[in-house]
């Protein structure tokens, strides 16, 4: 059986050694880069399954790899740093980060949101439609694609599980604590700023109006309903 490969992008030799003895213990392959570009370069000839990214590195700070991956690739990324700003993370997040994790942290932390991510990004994916049409927005399960009047959109591993998972409840009211712990786990069924971003950002993608939106629509105070009748 293949190992899941996960690449360590950190400058601190400390750091890097300490997660790959946690992450080597339990099976993981892990391989590692000290600077963004070499980041790159090894997410282009690797492609990993998972990458584990600093935001303090020399040449590119994590934040520019970040933005970097997401226009070839839909691997999932944590962002590990010191930084705890909420800025840092919705600015993290707008990037297209899954995830965010914050120095110091325990290997039973880290191992938690490792397993999580790559179980919601689809390294355990079962059998789904071919693909689903409301209006000129297409969701393909198969292929984890999505389209907007026959143009590819680019998402996140999460953002399209969020998607998808509004879409096959259409025109139902999904409530914030079961968004998050469904797309999340439930750990982070309170943290409803966190679904915010996402939300705001996959309406975005979509070509949704935050003010007046055609598919996501907020109900204030309960939660978020994709709805059917104003995409057709």
């Amino acid at each position: 059986m293949k190992k899941d490969t996960i690449l360590i992008v950190d400058d601190d030799p400390k750091v890097v050694r300490l997660v790959s003895n946690i992450l080597e213990a339990v099976g993981y392959r892990v391989i590692f880069a000290t600077d963004g570009q070499t980041a790159l370069e090894t997410v282009s000839l690797e492609n990993p399954d998972l990458i584990l990214l600093d935001i303090m590195l020399p040449q590119l700070d994590g934040f520019e790899v970040c933005r970097e991956i997401r226009t070839f690739s839909s691997l999932p990324v944590i962002m590990l740093t010191s930084k705890a700003q909420e800025a840092d993370k919705i600015k993290g997040f707008d990037l297209g980060a899954d995830d965010y994790l914050t120095k110091p942290f325990s290997a039973k932390e880290l191992m938690a949101r490792i397993k999580a991510v790559l179980k919601r990004c689809g390294s355990h994916r079962e059998k789904e439609p071919q693909h689903h049409s409301y209006g000129d927005l297409k969701i393909d399960p198969a292929r984890r694609k999505v389209s907007l009047k026959n143009q590819e959109v680019k998402l996140t591993p999460t953002e399209f599980k969020l998607l998808q998972y509004l879409a096959n409840q259409a025109d139902k009211v999904v409530q914030h604590e079961e968004l998050l712990s469904e797309i999340w786990g439930s750990e982070y069924r309170n943290d409803i700023d966190y679904l915010r971003t996402y939300i705001k950002n996959l309406r975005h993608k979509i070509g949704d109006d935050s003010t007046n939106p055609r598919y996501i629509k907020t109900i204030s105070g309960v939660g978020y309903t994709f709805s059917v009748a104003d995409s057709r």
